[in-house]
């Protein structure tokens, strides 16, 4: 029985994806139009748009060439996507900031939104910032918002169980987050690592598009990671797959926050870069005014990154060698230096990492920017739900 009701829901999603596909194509049709196009009985037809009608996936209004004088019968309708309709939500909540994306019945991007969140925030207040987040951002930008359908939530820390939706996590506040998001918007929540995000978005439809083994390096306030093999994230057997980040590289240094010692982080995130910075005598107030330091020239600077780019480099070229990615994907507000940091770490790759292997891997800028693990949140919604993600979702399109 279980068997029979699940092949009937994947022959009901795929009904679905063709009559959204052919309004996507086609623009505005007629139900006898739409029947016509995908070959469809009436009935299904019917009940298909009938349920996209209530989910605000579509709208139905008269056709611009369809005047009828008074009492000879109703104007001819049609169907079109809802652009302004929202039924995915894509959330990356971080320790000082939080953004979020929303996506349409054809997955199209119609809304961004980032704000800054208090570093002290506990568990309560960090629900109610994410739901207002996500609220504030429909009202602004006049986003019909349908039934969701789900939400991705992307979380500092180690998820344990992103694929089951699981939301326990070692991040102290996620549980209660993503309880309260669920309640008040009626949908499942599905948690991951905000980097691990990140990287699934990458190569859906970012820097490592298409590409099937690829690493992510988030460089900022803090370092972290993703692993993505053979096209799926790598999770772990506890959740922890790609901290790059937590990589000791001095058993013997400083104390690390996650219980190790002398940890990239510890070494390359940006209080690290400022404090390295400040002992060679240039004071820089944040990450803005050290990258444009390095920009405008100061050798002080300038070094102080172009060696974390080299301890960087040593990091991801073991982790290539275990993994063996196509491309290392590098985001952050060092990366925005190019040539200065992206060099080194490609310098460190091909002398470090299997030399004489017949292989290139390249290494490249993030374009996705600050956006990249509230769009992982939408992708993994998409994967986890079967959809063929590189053809479905273009963030780059916003209404």
């Amino acid at each position: 029985m279980t068997e029979r009701t699940d092949a009937l829901q994947r022959l009901r999603r795929a009904n679905e994806a063709a009559v959204l596909g052919e309004l996507r194509r086609s623009g505005a049709l007629s139900r006898g139009e739409l029947k016509a196009r995908v070959g469809l009985s009436r009935t299904t037809l019917f009940a298909i748009v009938s349920d996209l009608l209530e989910r605000k996936a579509v709208v139905e209004q008269q056709a611009p060439d369809s005047e009828q004088p008074r009492g000879r019968g109703r104007p001819a309708l049609e169907i079109s996507l809802n652009s302004r309709g929202a039924e995915l939500i894509g959330i990356d909540l971080q320790r000082h900031h939080i953004h979020v994306v929303v996506a349409n019945c054809a997955h199209e991007i119609v809304g961004r939104h980032s704000a800054p969140v208090p570093a002290d925030s506990g568990a309560a207040e960090r629900a109610s910032q994410a739901i207002r987040a996500v609220e504030d951002l429909v009202r602004r930008e006049n986003i019909s918002l349908a039934p969701v359908a789900g939400i991705g939530l992307g979380l500092p820390g180690f998820v344990q169980n992103p694929a089951s939706g699981d939301p326990h996590t070692m991040t102290p506040f996620a549980g209660h987050v993503a309880e309260e998001l669920g309640r008040h918007f009626d949908a499942p929540v599905l948690t991951d690592n905000n980097s691990r995000l990140a990287a699934l978005a990458e190569v859906t439809w970012g820097a490592a598009r298409g590409i099937e083994n690829a690493v992510y390096l988030r460089w900022s306030e803090g370092v972290g990671g993703g692993l993505v093999v053979n096209g799926a994230l790598v999770h772990g057997a506890h959740g922890t797959a790609g901290e790059i980040g937590h990589t000791s590289c001095d058993p013997e240094g400083k104390p690390c926050h996650c219980g190790g010692r002398g940890c990239l982080e510890g070494l390359i995130s940006i209080p690290a870069l400022l404090a390295a910075c400040a002992d060679r005598g240039v004071s820089a107030a944040d990450a803005a005014e050290l990258i444009a330091l390095a920009a405008e020239g100061s050798p002080q600077t300038a070094e102080v990154i172009r060696n974390a780019a080299v301890v960087a480099g040593r990091v991801l070229a073991a982790l290539a060698a275990q993994v063996d990615p196509e491309c290392i994907v590098v985001y952050g507000e060092p990366a925005a230096l190019d040539a200065l940091v992206l060099t080194p770490i490609r310098e460190q790759l091909a002398a470090l990492s299997l030399p004489s292997a017949p292989r290139t891997i390249e290494v490249r800028g993030s374009t996705l920017g600050g956006d990249a693990a509230a769009l992982g949140g939408v992708a993994l919604l998409l994967r986890t739900t079967g959809q063929d993600l590189a053809e479905l979702l273009d963030p780059g399109v916003s209404r």
